[in-house]
């Protein structure tokens, strides 16, 4: 069997979370500044090797000072911690078009193991003869795990920001 790379195309890419603000609402974000890559034996990805890597100071929530604060020591703390990181352990498929992604995720200094839920979109040749596949990643994770703990109590009860964020990513690759 021979190895097949895939690059990421940045522009039809995104990765994004949300967590719930005081209880009852959702805020979005999203990394802007990212690159991944994965190793394939031919065209099937089952354990296909995929290294993720982004810049935490491209964050974006749409508010400056929410994002500001997020790159402050309170949250990622930025400037000690500039990488996130993500490194397949294992990809199986559990149905067609559905897959189980298993890696090993740097944040914050921390690294801990997360399972994904993974749509995969099959291959299709682009208008100038590329070859494309295209993955929709989902998942949850505790912010805690990788010691982001900050917030604030809220006087009704509960807290400010949830523990929980929902991942939320969309990936497309071309082959090289």
């Amino acid at each position: 069997m021979s190895t097949t790379k895939w690059v990421i195309d940045p522009t039809h890419s995104e990765i994004g979370f949300k967590v719930k603000h005081m209880m009852f609402t959702n805020v979005s974000g999203k990394f802007q500044k990212f690159d991944a890559a994965i190793e394939t034996n031919d065209d099937d990805f089952e354990n296909a090797k995929i290294d993720f890597n982004g810049d935490i100071d491209s964050i974006t929530t749409g508010n400056a000072d929410r994002d500001a604060h997020l790159l402050s020591p309170d949250f990622f703390d930025a400037a000690q911690f500039p990488k996130i990181n993500f490194i397949a352990t294992s990809l199986k498929k559990i149905n067609e078009g559905e897959y189980e992604l298993i890696g090993d995720l740097t944040l914050h200094g921390v690294t801990k193991s997360v399972k994904l839920d993974v749509e995969f979109s099959g291959l299709m040749k682009d208008p100038w003869g590329n070859i494309k596949t295209a993955f929709t990643i989902n998942g949850k994770i505790n912010r805690k795990d990788w010691d982001l703990n900050w917030n604030s109590a809220l006087e009704t009860g509960g807290v400010l920001v949830s523990e929980e964020v929902r991942l939320y990513i969309e990936l497309q690759f071309i082959k090289q």
